[in-house]
């Protein structure tokens, strides 16, 4: 778990997967005067190494270039996955196609966890496996019916993903004080500038 997510208060869960579909910042807004910077988290096979590292998902074994384009197209799947609308996700076989191909590299297995206990458990022991882990957050999302609220910000200058923890679960926005504010105040010039009835 990372500082964003503990920030965040993203459940454990959740919490690597968040991470990883957040190591590509997209973000280039101008926030109090700063204009934030864009930056990917996963330049090279060493940088995914170094991640992995962080979150406990590997020790020592490198990520090979294989492993590291193979991550690559399983961020930017899961990104698109989660920027469609929870409801419509499964209806997009434009979206849920190339997520299935995504995670074939990343096989699972069911392995029992104690008293009555079955959990995904990856099948490789190579750097594979600590995005199996992912691909297992995922899927134990979905079983839990969490994933739902595991979404894209709505801001097209953000597309940052964030956990919707209001009670209905229809939040857009990562942050409806950031995010949410740029998007109310933008529709409210653009509906004014259109209105003749409006006052000049």
């Amino acid at each position: 778990m990372s500082k964003e997510s503990r920030k965040f208060h993203v459940p454990d869960a959740l919490a690597n997967l968040y991470d990883f579909a957040n190591t590509l910042d997209l973000r280039h807004f101008t926030h109090r005067g700063v204009q934030h910077q864009q930056a990917d988290a996963l330049q090279d096979p060493a940088a995914l190494g170094e991640w992995m590292r962080q979150h406990g998902l590997i020790e020592r074994a490198a990520p090979s270039q294989k492993t590291f384009e193979a991550a690559l197209r399983l961020r930017a799947a899961i990104r698109d996955y989660l920027k469609c609308e929870p409801t419509e996700r499964h209806r997009k076989p434009a979206v849920t196609a190339p997520l299935n191909a995504a995670m074939e590299p990343f096989a699972l297995r069911v392995a029992t966890i104690g008293k009555d206990g079955f959990a995904l458990r990856p099948v490789m022991s190579d750097a594979q496996a600590g995005l199996s882990a992912i691909v297992a957050e995922l899927y134990d999302a979905a079983s839990a019916g969490m994933l739902g609220r595991l979404k894209m910000c709505a801001a097209d200058e953000c597309q940052r993903v964030f956990f919707d923890r209001s009670k209905p679960g229809t939040r857009r926005w990562c942050q409806t004080t950031l995010c949410g504010n740029r998007e109310k105040t933008r529709t409210y010039r653009e509906r004014h500038r259109h209105d003749p009835t409006s006052e000049s």
